[in-house]
């Protein structure tokens, strides 16, 4: 069974943000890399992963990614430096 992720990535001007994968290790190398990683990282790099979680399905991990979005800053932040879930 496929797992999905959602993330929070923080960016090089300090900057939060969310997003979806099914390989969170190349995804993140994506946004890094400048070119195919979202809009919103170009320019912002280098990212770092500061949150992680596995969802079972492709539903639930957009559900969580879109509540992800919606939280103020400092929420997401208390996320981060709370509750870290990296793959193994």
């Amino acid at each position: 069974m496929q797992k999905h992720f959602v993330y929070l990535v923080e960016c090089r001007d300090g900057t939060l943000y969310a997003g979806y994968t099914t390989d969170l290790a190349r995804r993140v190398e994506e946004h890094n890399g400048g070119k195919v990683g979202a809009r919103y990282t170009r320019g912002r790099g280098p990212v770092r992963l500061r949150y992680s979680e596995a969802l079972t399905t492709r539903g639930d991990a957009l559900k969580r990614e879109a509540a992800l979005k919606r939280l103020p800053r400092a929420q997401k932040l208390l996320l981060t430096s709370t509750k870290k879930h990296l793959p193994s």
